[in-house]
């Protein structure tokens, strides 16, 4: 796969999908996830809508720079925010923003629709926000924007979240298992959960940019304020059965942005399950249609 050396000095590992000559998608990964997990259904979905569609991984995981060296306790972030007092972190969830926008920049793309899930949704938020001439849509999926009060998850996807991954291969696949809690319950495989893991391990398992990652979003903030002011065709898409970001963080997302559509979906948990591909394929599309036409009349 191809690589993108960027001004800010970050190298991100990306791949790209369709006619570069189609409206350009931009995908964003969520927290540890690397872009190999967007199943070839759902991309190849995306681009029978017409797309040329881009993914990438973060910086601080699979093939992207990494910020050896750079320790971090998220929850001693957290707590110091909650004390009001000022937080110093590798990099902020602006930073992650702006590695998105830079890429279409390596790929020559001024502007471009946008989606990402769970913490890529709120990179794409904080794209939409900060560098608003470059983003034609957004589309936020499983996430919300950081308001402690809406999108909490439950007690016992927190404890899946938060618990240290093992190091070991076969124990990293296995442990794999405690995110059905916040999976989808009607298409839950452990076989496919367990597989999805493998590949990532094998990929490269790196969980020290896993704690920089949380320190980033937790660091970032509540972005309710600045929601409220954005100016841009925006989907919500979100999961009746998601105990990891529940599904008030994806209405409140809809509710803050003027004219947002929310796509509330009862088989749906905190991931995309490939039986669901038609209708997210469709349902983004759509979107981005929409939006192109708008646009084109504004």
């Amino acid at each position: 796969m191809p690589s993108a050396a960027l001004g800010s000095g970050v190298e991100l590992e990306y791949n790209t999908f369709g006619d570069p000559g189609n409206p350009t998608l931009l995908l964003v990964n969520g927290y540890t996830s690397q872009m190999i997990v967007w199943e070839q259904e759902l991309l190849g979905g995306l681009v029978a809508q017409g797309l040329h569609v881009v993914i990438y991984d973060n910086r601080d995981v699979g093939l992207s720079t990494k910020f050896d060296g750079q320790l971090v306790d998220p929850m001693q972030v957290l707590q110091s925010l909650r004390a009001g007092e000022q937080v110093d972190v590798p990099y902020t969830l602006s930073d992650m923003a702006a590695d998105g926008i830079d890429l279409l920049s390596h790929l020559g793309i001024d502007r471009a629709h946008i989606a990402g899930v769970s913490m890529g949704g709120m990179i794409v938020q904080m794209m939409a926000i900060e560098h608003p001439t470059r983003v034609i849509s957004l589309t936020s999926i499983m996430s919300s924007p950081s308001d402690p009060k809406v999108g909490r998850p439950s007690a016992e996807a927190l404890k899946a979240l938060l618990a240290p991954p093992p190091t070991e291969r076969n124990a990293y696949i296995e442990q794999a298992t405690r995110a059905r809690v916040w999976l989808s319950k009607k298409y839950y495989s452990e076989e496919g959960t367990k597989n999805r893991s493998a590949r990532q391990f094998d990929r490269l398992f790196y969980p020290e940019g896993f704690t920089r990652q949380l320190a980033a979003i937790y660091a970032t903030g509540d972005r309710s304020d600045r929601l409220r002011r954005l100016d841009v065709p925006t989907l919500v898409m979100h999961g009746r059965d998601d105990e990891l970001i529940t599904p008030s963080g994806g209405e409140r997302t809809a509710e803050l942005i003027a004219g947002a559509n929310y796509l509330l979906m009862s088989d749906m948990g905190h991931d995309l399950p490939v039986q669901l591909t038609p209708v997210f394929a469709e349902a983004i599309g759509g979107h981005i249609r929409t939006a192109t036409h708008s646009t084109q009349n504004y």
